[in-house]
């Protein structure tokens, strides 16, 4: 099967620290490589944000990455690129009207919005938003910078797209709120890289203390700052920050100086470390070495990071929102708390470093529970989605 995947702001080759840079990058990476795997022939769409840049890049066998050519050649934030995706989409139509792919993969709301312009009428398109704008707009209000056009554009998407993957049950549950019908979404979650996270690889150097971990872009709705003040309520404890920008780099970025200040407002400056972003390997070596991993934001469309933890056996303490729901079994792998309580954290963090036996066990069940998100896994879901969708297409085209 020829698999095109579109990714217009989220580059698989992308260096990850930036605000625009996380998750979605990561999945279309792996998709794309274990689709591949699959036998099927892989090409992601992205924009190009650099001129020097080789027109198409392989990124492993049968998988490629193809540069766009859609406004300037430089670093655009997500939230102002709308007005490029009519030439983004003209650009793919006529890629396509030369090489029609067999499917048509959309990963967040512009690449649909462009993907419905550009395709060939008889290749199906498959929406996966990664995050909703009803959503985003619910919690962040007027701090949400998404342009006018996204939520009728999200409106319309749930209408004409052939199939939907929502990455886990409230996503489904906002998406037939939203007017998608539910025979067309299918619950498939997001991947965990099993070579790298898994419980017997190196772990980073411990100190005397307990030691908790958060791994997430350095933005507020993560709840990083809920992280560092349950810190005052764990003495013994320290706090290891991963992500964000490049370590060189962490003095320039406002949410880093944001956290700095807040852990010396709270007295605990000299318990929290900043790493900055750091490669997948290295994550799972901090992972490795927490007696919990802390993944605590305000909301979450699916939230790779609990798996990757859950992965390298180590109990999550979560926030009971989004993908965390499907993800964290409450009392079994970690537990599920409240997002913005640092208390809870903290009482929870406190249960886990005095219960040791407990601690032991949900490790196990842990990496038991990951098992189920590894990304062979994963990428045969995604391509049997692919394979319905394309023959109820073909069965339309037969009958109309």
């Amino acid at each position: 099967m020829k698999i095109a995947l579109v990714s217009e702001h989220a580059s698989p080759l992308a260096e990850l620290g930036d605000v625009d840079s996380g998750g979605q990058n990561v999945y279309v990476r792996a998709l794309a490589i274990h689709l591949s795997m699959l036998g099927n022939e892989v090409c992601v769409y992205t924009r190009r944000t650099d001129k020097t840049a080789e027109r198409t890049v392989h990124i492993g066998p049968r998988c490629r990455v193809h540069h766009v050519d859609a406004g300037p050649a430089r670093h655009i934030p997500k939230d102002d690129m709308f007005p490029l995706m009519d030439d983004f989409a003209e650009s793919l139509r006529r890629i396509w009207s030369q090489q029609p792919p067999d499917v048509i993969h959309a990963h967040f709301w512009m690449s649909g919005y462009a993907a419905l312009l550009a395709r060939p009428p008889e290749v199906p398109v498959v929406q996966t938003f990664h995050a909703l704008g009803t959503v985003k707009r619910r919690h962040q209000a007027a701090a949400d910078t998404s342009p006018t056009e996204r939520l009728p554009t999200e409106e319309r998407l749930v209408r004409e797209a052939d199939a939907i993957v929502a990455t886990c049950t409230d996503e489904r549950k906002e998406l037939v709120a939203l007017g998608a019908s539910p025979r067309i979404i299918e619950i498939i979650p997001c991947g965990v890289e099993s070579a790298v996270f898994h419980p017997r690889g190196p772990a980073s150097s411990r100190s005397c203390r307990s030691r908790i971990v958060v791994t997430s872009r350095l933005v507020p709705r993560k709840g990083i700052q809920d992280a560092v003040a349950a810190l005052r309520l764990l003495p013994t404890t320290e706090l290891i920050i991963v992500g964000g920008p490049p370590e060189s780099e962490l003095a320039h970025d406002d949410e880093y100086r944001r956290l700095v200040a807040l852990a010396g407002d709270h007295g605990v400056a000299d318990r929290v470390m900043f790493t900055g972003g750091l490669s997948q390997a290295a994550v799972a070596a901090w992972m490795r070495s927490a007696d919990a991993v802390i993944a605590a934001p305000w909301y979450e469309p699916f939230g790779i990071v609990p798996v990757e933890a859950m992965a390298c056996g180590v109990p999550v303490i979560g926030s009971a929102v989004g993908g965390l729901l499907d993800t964290v079994a409450h009392g079994r792998t970690g537990f599920l708390v409240e997002p913005r309580d640092p208390q809870a954290i903290a009482d929870r963090v406190d249960f886990l470093l005095n219960h040791p036996r407990v601690r032991a066990r949900m490790s196990r069940a842990a990496t038991a529970r990951a098992a189920l998100y590894q990304w062979p896994r994963v990428a045969h879901r995604v391509a049997a989605l692919y394979a319905r969708a394309v023959a109820a297409r073909d069965d339309l085209a037969a009958t109309s």
